[in-house]
C-alpha cells in the first residue's frame, strides 16, 4: 500500500521518525510519499526521500504559503523538482476556508505558476482544493490542453458529487483520507465523505493519510502516522463492499501509475 500524502517532514516527528517508517513498513505500507507546504517543507522533504529508501517527495507552495513567497521562489521550485526521488508537484490550490486570509489573486497566481511548472517539467500535481471549487475548475480547463495522462490527483478529496463528476472528466485521480471514518459532515461541506467514496471508481482512488492531521478512528485525536492508511483502506473496502485485497492492490496500482514509482 501507499500512503500518497503526509508530512513526516514536519516537526511532530523529529524524534521518532525512524520508528514511524518503520510501523508503516511492518503494517504493509510499502511506499511513503512526504509532500511538501512551503520551500523550507518541501527541501525537508527532499533530503528525507534521500535517508529512505521506501520515501519520496512532493513539492509546492500550499496555499496557505502562497503569500509568503519571495522572488526566487520559482526558480528555487525548478531547482528541487530536479531532484531524483521528486515526484510531483503540491500540495497546491486554493483554499476559501480554513486559510481564507491570504487574497485569492495571490493564491490564483502562485497556483497557476506551479501548474504551468510542473507540466513544462512532465510531473503530476497534487491539488488542495477547499471551498473553491468554481475557481479551481475554471483554473484547470485553462491548462487542460497541458495535461499529462493523468494529469494529477485531489489531496483529501471534500465537496459534492456535481464536483467530483467534473474532477473526474478531467482524468484525475482522487485521494481519501482517515477523515472517512469520522461520523457526519465536514464543517462547510453538504455531502458525506462516504457518497464520495461510494461515487469514485476504485480504479481512481488513491489513499493516503495527511499525517499528522486527519487520525482516523479509533485512534482520532492523537498523532497520525502512515501505518494508519491501512484503516482508510479497510474503511473504504467496506463502504464499497469489496476485499481489503482489491483496495490494496487497486490503489497502489494508482499511486504507482500516477507517479511512476
Amino acid at each position: 500500500m501507499v500512503d500518497a500524502h503526509c508530512h513526516l517532514n514536519y516537526p511532530k516527528y523529529e524524534n521518532d521518525l525512524d520508528e514511524v517508517v518503520k510501523r508503516a513498513k511492518e503494517k504493509g505500507v510499502g511506499k511513503i510519499i512526504n509532500v511538501g507546504t512551503s520551500l523550507e517543507y518541501s527541501k525537508i522533504a527532499v533530503e528525507l526521500s534521500e535517508k529512505y529508501e521506501n520515501m519520496y517527495a512532493i513539492v509546492g507552495i500550499h496555499p496557505h504559503d502562497s503569500g509568503n513567497v519571495n522572488g526566487n521562489w520559482e526558480k528555487d521550485l525548478e531547482t528541487l523538482i530536479k531532484t531524483p526521488k521528486v515526484i510531483g508537484i503540491g500540495e497546491i490550490g486554493l483554499d476559501y476556508f480554513a486559510h481564507n486570509d491570504v487574497d485569492s489573486k495571490i493564491q490564483k497566481g502562485v497556483f497557476e505558476k506551479q501548474i504551468e511548472i510542473a507540466f513544462k517539467n512532465k510531473m503530476p500535481i497534487q491539488i488542495h482544493s477547499r471551498k473553491a471549487a468554481d475557481d479551481i475548475l475554471d483554473i484547470l480547463s485553462n491548462y487542460k490542453s497541458y495535461f499529462l495522462n493523468p494529469p494529477g490527483m485531489f489531496h483529501c478529496m471534500a465537496g459534492n458529487l456535481e464536483y467530483l463528476k467534473k474532477i473526474l472528466d478531467l482524468g484525475f485521480y482522487v485521494g481519501f483520507d482517515g477523515n472517512i471514518t469520522y461520523k457526519g459532515l465536514a464543517p462547510g461541506e453538504d455531502t458525506s465523505l462516504e457518497e464520495l467514496v461510494k461515487y469514485t471508481p476504485l480504479d481512481r482512488i488513491i489513499t493516503e493519510t495527511d499525517a499528522p492531521w486527519l487520525t482516523p478512528e479509533p485512534y482520532r485525536g492523537s498523532r497520525n502516522e502512515p501505518s494508519y492508511v491501512i484503516i482508510t483502506a479497510e474503511s473504504i473496502a467496506k463502504i464499497k463492499g469489496i476485499t481489503f485485497d482489491e483496495v490494496n492492490n487497486t490503489t497502489t496500482k494508482n499511486a504507482e501509475t500516477l507517479f511512476n514509482i
